[in-house]
């Protein structure tokens, strides 16, 4: 028997909206506030997954400019009828009591593009979703959420129709599900099959409570009832490392043979901790439906499994394995698919790629704090222990000038190993500075920094194992030298940073460059990699 493994996606891809059109499967995951917006897998086969595409590319498509960490692009939805995808998406503004929410809906005949301008559709709660009906009506809905009731303000699931040619919201709207004793409703897909119509939701929050609920109806707008055995995934909490955690918001798939699977989001947390520094990522798990014209989890139970049954019609090899290889050597005319950049486009104003062919230009722009103009390239974290390293020519000229090499969660969270510029000393300057939820004692002191009279090439690396993170450096052609302390890489999660703010993304490792005098200063980076 074949297997498929989990997490199919590794590293941060929560929110999986799974699709088959024709032989093809993708899976769109949220992005939040890193650029571009919506990350698309493909696959033949449900076991090998490849990132092809990035719909939401241009400011035109997604303004996030200014939007605080762990809001942007919410649960996208992936659909596709009568020779069209549609891309469903919130670009939230604000993750506070009030949550602006704006939803939208863009279309093209190619997962690759070109996308339409995006279709304003509401703004009543986040996670929207579209439902292609049988009759060719079409659907929407979205969590609603609740300004006057309570700290947790999840009201239901709103129901209303939608007009392509109008381009707007018709006919009343209705509140079709208040969700189970679990809580905290949100994500909702609609299915039909056998003359029901299934919605599928998560619930419980996003954390070590989180859930997939799934309800039924004859009718779209209701009632519905409940799975008997509701949630049908969750994770075990009593064996928190042999299963994935935080099993919640799920879509369900049939492949051409009439099999059933669902794509859910998942976590795992560093043994030994609760704190999943890879963020929330997409497994993957066969369904059967029994004779009560229900689905189940072909294993028994409702546990998240790290092992799931390959479609019975696959007769490729085993799945591929996942571990990432990735070096750039910045030849090419654009920025590699698995680079992004935070809020804003990779445009002429933060970098190029041929200003000094063979190099990555950054120029130089706001600090890491900032939730507006970053110089700030990164991919993410996608496996426990890795080495990440780059080769840097940079010449600042003050203290408010600063490059490197940089592990980031938010502006309030990262390591970063930069050179800047002595203006008492009159020396470069290579130190690291440590944010911890906003507190920056563990930060290099002055006095530890390491000191040279003249610029020169360094080369910048970063280990990480498990909750270790540690810096090394060299120039020319030396031995790499260890810098800083040995710091708490485990706090590059939600777990960590949920102690004071709300998280929902993963590590990131990249590089990036400040001007904090003028703007414009540049750093050039020969290459990177990226070793698991």
């Amino acid at each position: 028997m074949k297997v498929i493994q989990n997490p199919i996606l590794k590293g941060f891809n929560p929110d999986p909206s799974i699709l088959r059109v024709g032989q093809d499967y993708y899976i769109a995951t949220s992005t939040f506030e890193w650029f571009p917006g919506v990350q698309i897998h493909h696959s033949h086969d449900l076991v090998n997954w490849e990132l092809i595409a990035r719909p939401l590319d241009e400011t035109r498509l997604l303004d996030m400019i200014g939007t605080p960490g762990s809001t942007g692009v919410w649960a996208p939805c992936l659909s596709y009828d009568n020779g069209m995808f549609y891309l469903v998406y919130s670009n939230v503004k604000n993750h506070r009591r009030m949550k602006d929410s704006p939803n939208y809906i863009i279309t093209s005949e190619s997962i690759y593009g070109p996308w339409s301008d995006p279709v304003y559709v509401n703004r009543s709660g986040f996670d929207p979703s579209l439902f292609h009906d049988d009759d060719g009506r079409k659907w929407f809905l979205n969590m609603k959420w609740d300004t006057l009731h309570g700290k947790h303000s999840f009201a239901g699931i709103l129901l209303q129709e939608y007009d392509p040619d109008e381009k707007k919201l018709v006919g009343p709207i209705k509140n079709i599900f208040r969700g189970s004793s679990i809580g905290l409703t949100e994500g909702p897909h609609l299915y039909k099959k056998d003359g029901y119509y299934y919605l599928m939701t998560a619930e419980g929050g996003t954390s070590y409570e989180h859930a997939v609920s799934l309800a039924r109806s004859k009718n779209i707008d209701g009632p519905y009832e409940l799975h008997p055995h509701n949630p049908i995934i969750t994770g075990c909490k009593e064996d928190l490392y042999g299963h994935p955690q935080k099993a919640g918001h799920g879509s369900m798939v049939e492949t051409l043979d009439g099999e059933w699977y669902i794509a859910h989001l998942a976590s795992r947390p560093i043994p030994g901790t609760n704190r999943c520094v890879l963020g929330r990522e997409t497994a993957i798990q066969k369904m059967i439906w029994k004779e009560d014209d229900w689905p189940y989890l072909k294993s028994g139970g409702n546990y998240a499994e790290f092992l799931t049954e390959a479609p019975l019609g696959y007769m490729g090899s085993d799945q591929k394995s996942t571990r990432q290889s990735f070096y750039d050597d910045f030849n090419d005319k654009k920025m590699n698919i698995n680079w992004n950049t935070l809020r804003i486009p990779a445009s002429d104003y933060i970098l190029s790629l041929e200003e000094k062919p063979g190099y990555l230009t950054l120029r130089g722009r706001e600090s890491l704090e900032s939730t507006f103009t970053q110089s700030l390239v990164a991919r993410r974290q996608q496996s426990f222990t890795y080495e990440a390293v780059t080769r840097m020519s940079f010449k600042p000229e003050t203290s408010l000038h600063m490059a490197g090499l940089v592990c980031y969660y938010n502006t309030l969270n990262y390591y970063y190993l930069r050179l800047t510029y002595d203006d008492d000393r009159g020396q470069f300057c290579l130190g690291v500075l440590a944010s911890q939820n906003g507190d920056e004692s563990a930060s290099m002191n002055q006095d530890d920094n390491h000191f040279f009279d003249e610029a020169m090439d360094l080369e910048l690396k970063v280990k990480v194992e498990f909750e270790r993170l540690k810096f090394f450096y060299r120039t020319g052609n030396g031995e790499f030298r260890p810098i800083g302390d040995t710091y708490d890489a485990s706090t590059l999660s939600d777990e960590f940073i949920q102690l004071r703010d709300h998280a929902f993304t993963g590590a990131f490792v990249g590089v990036c460059c400040q001007d904090l005098a003028y703007g414009g200063k540049e750093a050039y980076f020969d290459w990177f990699s990226y070793e698991e």
